[in-house]
């Protein structure tokens, strides 16, 4: 580099790092900061930093390119090759407003004499420099640097790849349920949350369970993707509501199911409204749920009775409500059968647990009271390979495939003959 390029930053100190606080432009960042890889001359250190570009960075790039309300957090940048050139700077206060403030301000010298390397944030790098060159003009926006000193010396090595070790083993990334419950671009996430806050159903004290436990300081423990079996009033959980949402918003404009982008109003509120329909002719059609619910003393008299297990209610089962969801998904995809006609359908099935199709992933006790729900990937995938043989088979074939599946799987043959199921496939297969 030619010219000089000077940057205000603040000096700090922490522990035994000496580091510089400061404000780049993108463009700055993306011409003078690279990644460990392309240094050089020391596979060691490239190996232990360098963590990859992967199909991550794609997502923050669009991210950058088309939210208007994109921000980036901080990167962690190493001078290659020592300290960078660091001049403090005395500010004028002939009235001592800023005694004790301006302690550390001074001015970074980027000269081309030094290299400067990615320490944390790569794929924000890597999609700060793919974004430019599509739209150079975002080169003129900030990014907060940390900027801290890198020697190529044994001890020089061992201590930055500590400081890469502690930044990654103390970071905690964002878990699903928070994404939910603090994300404003991406629309599912919207969505879940409106639903929660203003759907008649949906909003009542613990329909959706959100929070797991309390711990004694505070601390708070977000539902996942389970209900236990005692709980007095879940349906679902927030996890569970989103991906529902996901499957179920067939037809909806593109952008409520892109992530980075914040849909229109008004698709959201398309969106709201149609979902908000969807979730109730499902409620009604699968076994009269809602009602059922909000007549009983609690979830668990319909999720799992006592002493009747067998007879409790499958949609009150995470794993069957996914799985009916995405069936339907798939039926309408595929044009097999419209939304109205796939209700219909679905209405007629036997909703409890303990009957077809369910038991794909139900398996009563010896004493024929209680039973397990079977949470392999493969109960899973059979149960939407039956619940698409009692409502809309596409071939004689996949009835005969999911039957015997079912036999190798739980043992016992399936309840439901084939010829009972071949009744439910569309009449070009029946006459053929």
């Amino acid at each position: 580099m030619a010219n000089k390029t000077f940057i205000p930053a603040f000096s700090a100190k922490v522990g035994d790092w000496e580091y510089y606080i400061c404000i780049m432009k993108y463009a700055e960042v993306a011409r003078q900061v690279g990644f460990a890889y392309e240094l050089g001359g020391n596979a060691d250190l490239s190996t232990m930093i360098q963590r990859g570009i992967s199909g991550r960075t794609k997502e923050i790039t669009e991210y950058l390119l088309k939210s208007q309300h994109r921000f980036l957090g901080s990167l962690i940048v190493a001078a290659w090759g020592g300290s960078p050139e660091y001049t403090p700077i005395a500010m004028e206060d002939p009235d001592g407003l800023l005694s004790g403030i301006d302690r550390g301000f001074g001015v970074l010298t980027f000269d081309g004499t030094q290299q400067y390397f990615a320490l944390d944030g790569q794929h924000r790098l890597k999609a700060i420099k793919d974004a430019i060159k599509q739209t150079p003009e975002i080169g003129q926006e900030d990014i907060c640097v940390l900027l801290v000193s890198h020697f190529d010396t044994e001890d020089g090595r061992t201590k930055t790849r500590r400081l890469f070790t502690n930044i990654n083993r103390n970071a905690k990334t964002t878990s699903t349920a928070e994404n939910i419950a603090l994300d404003e671009d991406y629309g599912i996430n919207i969505l879940t949350r409106r639903l929660l806050s203003e759907h008649p159903f949906l909003k009542q004290t613990g329909v959706v369970s959100v929070i797991k436990k309390h711990g004694e300081e505070g601390e708070l423990t977000l539902a996942t993707g389970s209900v236990p079996k005692t709980d007095p009033k879940a349906f679902t959980t927030i996890t569970v509501l989103s991906d529902l949402l996901r499957e179920l918003s067939f037809g909806l404009p593109k952008g409520i199911s892109e992530k980075n982008v914040r849909p229109t109003d008004e698709e959201l509120e398309l969106a709201y409204e149609t979902l908000s329909k969807r979730i109730n002719d499902l409620l009604l059609n699968c076994g009269g749920l809602r009602e059922k619910l909000e007549s009983a003393t609690s979830a668990r008299d319909v999720r799992a009775p006592k002493d009747k297990e067998p007879e409790g209610h499958p949609m009150m089962r995470p794993v069957v409500q996914k799985a009916v969801v995405r069936t339907l998904r798939q039926l309408i995809d595929q044009q097999a059968l419209s939304w109205e006609e796939a209700l219909l359908r679905i209405s007629k099935l036997d909703w409890e647990i303990g009957k077809a199709p369910w038991l794909a992933v139900y398996g009563e006790s010896i004493d024929e009271a209680t039973g397990k729900m079977l949470g392999g990937k493969e109960n899973s995938e059979l149960l939407c390979d039956l619940i698409r043989c009692h409502i809309a088979p596409p071939s004689k074939q996949a009835i005969k495939k999911a039957r015997k599946e079912f036999k190798e799987l739980r043992g016992v043959p399936y309840p439901i003959t084939e010829e009972q199921l071949f009744e439910y496939l569309v009449q070009e297969e029946v006459t053929e």
